[in-house]
């Protein structure tokens, strides 16, 4: 019988660096790979089929109603998790996609040894992240805790008693402290949380780390933490595992750094003073754009500064140019998610790496995100929007267009 695996035990150091202990073994090769990975590996590409399709992008796109798009949605993969909702609404309909996704997701990781398990845990790490800054912002604003437990992502839970206590401290850096001390010692993201305290320890002019302000600041540091510590991981792992994992984790690191930079002016973090300190700490140290690149970063002060340091990164520099054009009412974050998709899509196809099961949850993501967007088009009457969206495994991909066109000569 092969082997179910246990959680694996993290310890939680007060220090910085690689939170999670080095693998002992990595992924295998060509010949062995199959012998340790082989099941959970034939399990994820069979979800290859559970993506929409063309056509059914195409049925939905042409639907008049959300009764209309249930019914497309009852010939897809969806049928079931669908099946018990009465009147169908944009967000329960994420709601049910996101569940499916929990599903599948859980199963892969009962089915995986070492050292797969603890690189799917390494997903949901960043789900934890964001769940526990859910808490803390909604506490500011004095929302109701079951109506914020409701919204946090399922990958990211913990038990039921941790959740409730998150948002009971006080908005202080005392109360901080005795967050992570009490409560977030013992979760996986209590590494992170005490590297943010101890570099926090050390600015005098921290007063109050708690204010609303400060926790996309907080956030944006747990979330650099998190990226670095799974790019070390992945790189221990070797293999092609770090060349294609590696490759997404350092994109994924530098479109954090360009948001951050972006989302920063015309707030305090954009200030002489805070460019080099402040902002200038929540640029991970891994990426395409490290260190030169967010060297160059911490000095922007305006879009126009910004999109002259893009354009030494012949990459980043088509994605920056789609924001400044605006053309055809893209955002950069439209930008974004084309390239990601592209580049998710391609480390899915590949063999004998973990990257395909990361690629696998973020391409569903995506199409999770396209159902929402379709179905708040039909709900609001707004039609001509409707085809704005990043369709995943499409033969109408822009990537795909070319070579479409010189298969078909």
């Amino acid at each position: 019988k092969r082997p179910v695996a246990m959680q694996p035990h993290i310890p939680f150091p007060k220090c910085t660096g690689m939170a999670t202990p080095a693998p002992k073994s990595g992924p295998g090769n060509l010949a062995t790979f199959n012998i340790l990975h082989g099941f959970p590996e034939a399990l994820v590409r069979g979800m290859r089929s559970s993506f929409l399709a063309d056509a059914d992008y195409h049925h939905l796109t042409q639907c008049e109603t959300l009764d209309d798009v249930r019914l497309n949605l009852s010939e897809t993969d969806y049928m079931d998790a669908l099946a018990d909702m009465g009147t169908l609404i944009p967000t329960g309909l994420q709601k049910a996609a996101v569940e499916k996704l929990v599903t599948e997701f859980k199963y892969l990781r009962t089915q995986a040894i070492e050292p797969l398990s603890t690189f799917l845990d390494f997903i949901t790490y960043e789900y934890m992240i964001e769940n526990v800054m859910l808490l803390l912002k909604g506490t500011l604003s004095g929302r109701d805790i079951n109506e914020l437990i409701a919204q946090c992502h399922p990958l990211g839970m913990f038990k039921e008693s941790t959740m409730r206590s998150i948002p009971t401290f006080e908005s202080t850096p005392r109360g901080y402290q005795d967050l992570y001390q009490t409560v977030l010692v013992d979760t996986p993201v209590g590494p992170y949380f005490a590297q943010f305290l101890q570099e926090s320890s050390d600015r005098s002019e921290v007063s109050n780390v708690l204010e609303e302000v400060e926790i996309e600041i907080i956030k944006s540091s747990l979330i650099k933490y998190w990226i670095e510590d799974f790019a070390k991981f992945v790189d221990a792992l070797g293999g092609e595992t770090a060349v294609i994992m590696g490759d997404l984790l350092k994109v994924r690191a530098d479109t954090n750094a360009i948001n951050i930079t972006l989302n920063s002016f015309g707030t305090p973090l954009n200030e002489p003073a805070m460019r080099a300190s402040d902002r200038k700490r929540l640029y991970p140290s891994v990426g395409h754009l490290y260190p030169a690149g967010t060297s160059m970063l911490a000095d922007v002060g305006d879009e126009d500064e910004l999109g002259r340091v893009l354009e030494l990164f012949p990459m980043y520099s088509s994605i920056w140019n789609v924001h400044a054009a605006g053309s055809d009412g893209k955002s950069i974050d439209d930008a974004f998610y084309e390239r990601d998709v592209q580049m998710l899509e391609l480390a899915f196809e590949g063999q004998m790496h973990y990257a395909s099961f990361y690629a696998y949850v973020k391409l569903k993501e995506q199409e999770i995100r396209n159902l929402v967007w379709i179905s708040e088009c039909i709900l609001q009457q707004q039609k001509e929007e409707i085809h704005k969206f990043v369709p995943v495994f499409s033969f109408n991909a822009p990537w795909r267009a070319g070579s479409n066109k010189h298969s078909r000569r």
